[in-house]
């Protein structure tokens, strides 16, 4: 059977990895494109054995690139989450560790030329709205991948990614706190609901009977928890005006402990499914945020900043990693701004090919 070839980019994005493409070469009909994903990773099977997935949430990501119609941005950023075991595309939240490989996968697509020794990106984050300033190591104008940074779950060292995210309060639901409570009780737990670049809900790890320090393995195997978990979210997504998210990715789920690594808090966060084997960035602008907010469930949990900007570091499964957050707190919390390093590396480019029968590129 005759193949449609489409162009891309392979790349590693801060924990995640997948293939980015130009939008121009993709259907512009969200259906369509949805059916082109899951042929192109292999949706549907644990291994994606017929795609070029790798059988983990944080390896079927999509990242979709164009020059920005948008006054302030360089280049738009189209993500797609794309299951694993379910032929499912969710065009609804966005990604930061994927969002960490855009800018160097927009010089390699000729997007975006560089500037100078550092090349500085302004990125429109589509799903959500969210505005991004990558600054990409370009020395001699030229992109290098390789440097002294190193971020946890990745092996070795690499160029950084700086990216400073504005814009991301409310991004989802238009809303910094989308029941309007600081705290809500849903099924017993106490939550709180925040939207932060990642709509989320969050609770302590304690009531759920866990300590929060468990792996992602161990997490993996409670099914228990996850049912409750999953419950939880469930009515939480109602609460926050996302509707029935029993499909959706979002909101996420996170949950927090007392730091016992010389950080400021102990995380765990959930895709929802599963839990991240590290740390979502999007996720931990919020989580820093939640952490810094007078009232919420992290009261009692950590010695909270009172200056701005913050550096928050939160332990997760496998490391940890720190958020530079600049806020205001005159009577009213409000996040101006929050930074985090990175790093990215291009793995392989070429086509990936999907049956005709898909999509025959027209």
């Amino acid at each position: 059977m005759t193949q449609t070839a489409i162009p891309y980019v392979f790349m590693r994005g801060g924990t995640s990895r997948g293939p980015y493409f130009r939008r121009s070469d993709l259907p512009e009909d969200l259906d369509t494109l949805a059916d082109v994903l899951v042929a192109a990773l292999g949706a549907g099977q644990a291994l994606n054995i017929d795609g070029i997935g790798g059988g983990n949430a944080v390896t079927t990501k999509v990242a979709i690139l164009s020059v920005s119609e948008d006054d302030w941005a360089d280049v738009d950023y189209f993500f797609a989450q794309v299951s694993v075991e379910e032929k499912l595309v969710d065009f609804k939240p966005t990604c930061g560790n994927i969002l960490s490989g855009v800018g160097p996968a927009a010089i390699e697509m000729g997007l975006f030329q560089p500037t100078g020794d550092e090349t500085e990106i302004r990125i429109r984050a589509v799903n959500t709205g969210a505005r991004v300033v990558a600054k990409v190591q370009t020395p001699g104008g030229e992109l290098v991948y390789e440097g002294d940074a190193e971020i946890a779950g990745v092996p070795g060292h690499s160029a950084p990614v700086q990216l400073s995210f504005m814009g991301v309060v409310g991004s989802a639901t238009g809303a910094f706190l989308p029941t309007g409570n600081l705290r809500d009780i849903v099924q017993g737990i106490e939550l709180t609901c925040m939207d932060v670049a990642m709509p989320m809900a969050i609770a302590r790890a304690a009531d759920f009977g866990l300590t929060g320090y468990e792996s992602a393995e161990e997490l993996d195997a409670n099914r228990a928890f996850f049912d409750r978990m999953e419950a939880v979210r469930i009515e939480a997504g109602k609460l926050m005006g996302m509707g029935d998210v029993s499909k959706s990715v979002t909101p996420k789920f996170g949950l927090m402990a007392p730091a016992r690594e010389g950080g400021t808090l102990a995380v765990r966060y959930f895709m929802p499914w599963k839990t991240h084997p590290t740390m979502a960035v999007t996720g931990a602008q919020c989580m820093a945020s939640c952490a810094l907010t007078p009232g919420t469930v992290a009261d009692g949990v950590l010695d909270r900043p009172d200056s701005s900007p913050a550096e928050v570091v939160l332990e997760h499964a496998s490391g940890k990693i720190d958020v530079l957050v600049d806020f205001s707190n005159d009577g009213e919390f409000n996040v101006i701004s929050a930074g985090l390093v990175r790093t990215a590396r291009k793995l392989a480019d070429g086509h990936v090919y999907v049956p005709e029968s898909e999509w025959n590129g027209c």
